[in-house]
């Protein structure tokens, strides 16, 4: 997902705690709990009676769509629609103790009466929750990270809006009594944030102001037409827009005349805290030098391997020159979205043609902007209906538009990673066998746990895996300019690799960060900034190619050991969900 922001629903953990853990990932200690710094979660008192693990696991999702209902949305279970998160200081301390609960409970199971399946789901379920509750109680992104308060209204009301789950009157309704909410949002921002980067701040600004646009614009065409002539519904909903869309406004001069001046807090987790989250949340647990030295091991590799194929095209330019010839064939502005529509369908060809995976679905994604709530260094990403949606089957493969008050150096510096080539691996990455194709198969999930819980490793080591498995396998027949750009996706993954872990735990800068983009992984200089400052907020974005390595490993036992075929190994890894990578090898190597 090349710089596709953690705030989309594309590899959605859905665990999480909303918008305050899909953004978050900031500095400080512990609040007002007694959790100690490693984040581990304090003993509390068993329960009561023993409870059978299929109502233990309906409990922990009822708790996580009671404080996230613009999760349980996005997964398609609408009894929530009408509601909207409180992220009130008091709100998010109740959810602290009733994860505590909720993780006292799973302790409590006796493991020895759990089938294989279950066993395998109760750790998938105490690591999510070990890392929820890390989030809210010792990362504490609520209180460093606004745009976890700047994007979620968008997301919330865009959610209703473009799935047609519901007919349109019903659905504006529920848009009207979200709007109602969204005030509440702000408010809660401003009471909770403090001590924030500078990073943070300069991003929700950015997400706010684009949030203006969204609901004068969008929002409101489209509530005019769902309201079907009923004028008193248009005039609720006229009036609920009005005073979400003041509440924006509001929280943006906010941001920029109040909270930015004072935005000299640091981002970086430290040692513990990184391998803590990185732990909890991925059940990668490597100390530091181990796991740095093997990215910086893959990066270095990738490297050499990009020279070596641009000497190929053209010997007598340097590497970033050939890179640079080959960005020169991008879309206009006007034509970016158009032409990715026209680019996506080969590469499905080629999957069926080849038997890699099987496609259950002929339902095709919707090529279309990233929204404006969502732009936080994104360039492109997959949104998908969620597991248990039963009539809405739309799925919005987003890219990300110029924004108009760039600079023309930064508008053409944008377009320039559209480049042919490139599309192509975007497009499987996104799309063609990549995230589109994995979450086809989410109602086909064997659990509730695997359809709900999913983690990055999974998710997007998957869909990095396919871009070099696809050219492996014969896509673009050799071309040595494709293969440029699948190293030169490779090698964006690997700088976020190493990146990640210097911004948190090494004291680097963004700018330090945004170097390494620019000559170890030939990012034009605007791209490059985007994706170190992600970093900042996305400090475990190792992922993509930790995951790779991992599903490639993977791969070679499962064929090995089951004498299966490459297309029965992507069946059986596609087919079990997004669990955390470790379990899915116990799954697959039973």
């Amino acid at each position: 997902m090349p710089g596709a922001s953690p705030a989309l629903p594309s590899s959605r953990r859905l665990l999480l705690v909303a918008c305050c853990g899909l953004l978050a990932c900031a500095r400080q200690g512990p609040g007002p709990t007694s959790t100690p710094p490693t984040g581990e979660a304090p003993p509390a008192p068993a329960a009561a009676k023993a409870e059978s693990f299929p109502e233990l696991v309906d409990a922990v999702f009822a708790a996580s769509f009671a404080y996230a209902p613009s999760n349980a949305t996005a997964v398609g279970l609408h009894e929530y629609d009408t509601k909207l998160e409180d992220l009130s200081r008091p709100r998010i301390e109740a959810r602290i103790r009733e994860l505590e609960s909720l993780l006292a409970r799973v302790r409590a199971l006796n493991r020895d009466t759990l089938t294989f399946d279950e066993a395998i789901d109760a750790e998938a379920l105490e690591q999510q929750l070990l890392a929820d509750h890390f989030e809210l109680s010792v990362a504490r992104g609520w209180e460093h990270n606004p745009m976890n308060y700047a994007g979620l209204p968008g997301s919330a009301v865009d959610g209703l809006m473009k799935r047609d789950f519901a007919p349109k009157a019903e659905r504006l309704r529920s848009v009207i009594a979200r709007l109602k909410q969204v005030p509440a949002i702000f408010i809660a921002g401003r009471a909770n944030v403090k001590d924030v980067p500078r990073e943070f701040t300069d991003l929700a600004i950015r997400m706010t102001k684009g949030s203006v646009g969204f609901f004068e614009g969008s929002v409101a065409q489209w509530a005019t037409d769902a309201a079907g002539g009923d004028a008193a519904l248009l005039a609720e909903f006229k009036q609920a827009n009005a005073q979400a869309v003041a509440s924006v406004k509001d929280f943006a001069r906010w941001l920029e005349t109040d909270l930015l001046p004072r935005s000299t807090g640091s981002y970086a987790l430290g040692e513990e805290r990184f391998l803590t989250k990185l732990r909890y949340e991925e059940m990668i647990d490597l100390p530091l030098p181990q796991l740095l030295a093997r990215g910086e091991a893959n990066l270095e590799k990738d490297y050499q391997a990009f020279v070596a194929t641009a000497k190929r095209i053209d010997a007598k330019l340097t590497p970033a020159q050939v890179m640079g010839t080959l960005e020169k064939d991008h879309p206009t502005a006007d034509d970016l979205i158009p032409s990715v529509r026209r680019s996506v369908e080969g590469v499905r060809r080629f999957l069926v043609e080849k038997d890699l995976v099987t496609i259950p679905s002929e339902v095709r994604p919707l090529v279309e902007e990233t929204p404006p709530y969502a732009r936080s260094g994104s360039f492109a990403s997959m949104d998908t209906p969620g597991p248990y949606e039963t009539k809405a089957t739309e799925a919005f493969y987003y890219v990300t538009p110029v924004e108009p008050e760039w600079t023309a150096q930064h508008k053409e510096e944008h377009l320039r990673l559209y480049n042919k080539p490139v599309v192509d691996l975007i497009n499987i990455h996104e799309v063609w066998p990549g995230h589109y194709l994995q979450f086809l198969y989410a109602p086909r999930f064997p659990t509730k746990v695997r359809k709900l819980v999913s983690v990055s490793s999974n998710a997007e080591g998957w869909a990095h895996y396919a871009e070099q498995m696809m050219l492996d396998q014969g896509y673009g027949n050799g071309d040595p300019k494709l293969r440029l750009a699948q190293l030169s996706e490779a090698l964006l993954r690997d700088c976020r690799y190493v990146t990640g872990i210097k911004l948190h735990t090494a004291g680097w800068t963004v700018e330090d960060g945004a170097r390494l983009f620019r000559e170890r992984c030939f990012q034009q200089p605007a791209n490059a900034y985007e994706e170190a400052r992600r970093g900042a907020y996305n400090p475990t974005y190792l992922y993509y190619t930790y995951g790779k390595l991992e599903i490639q490993q993977l791969a070679r036992d499962y064929m090995a050991a089951k004498n299966a075929s490459l297309k029965q190994f992507h069946d059986a890894f596609v087919s079990q969900g997004s669990l955390p990578l470790p379990l899915v090898r116990r799954l697959l190597m039973r």
